[in-house]
């Protein structure tokens, strides 16, 4: 019997498919305050860009920025 079990996507491979994807004329900025949380501001042309929630993780942030502005 066999089996195709899913692999858990880790952070890193994560944060690799998004950065992979971004196009080269987007803006992209990440930012990370002494003791807060990660935050991923993008902006791709001729849009308005925009902020991330805090997250403790960056690929939470990139993700979700990612989703919002493409």
């Amino acid at each position: 019997m066999g089996h195709n079990y899913a692999k858990p996507l880790t952070s890193q491979v994560r944060l690799e498919r998004v950065l992979s994807r971004l196009p080269e004329d987007w803006s992209l900025r990440i930012e990370r305050d002494a003791g807060q949380g990660w935050r991923v501001w993008m902006q791709p042309p001729a849009h308005d860009g925009q902020w991330s929630e805090p997250h403790d993780i960056l690929a939470d942030a990139m993700e979700e920025v990612w989703r919002a502005v493409r």
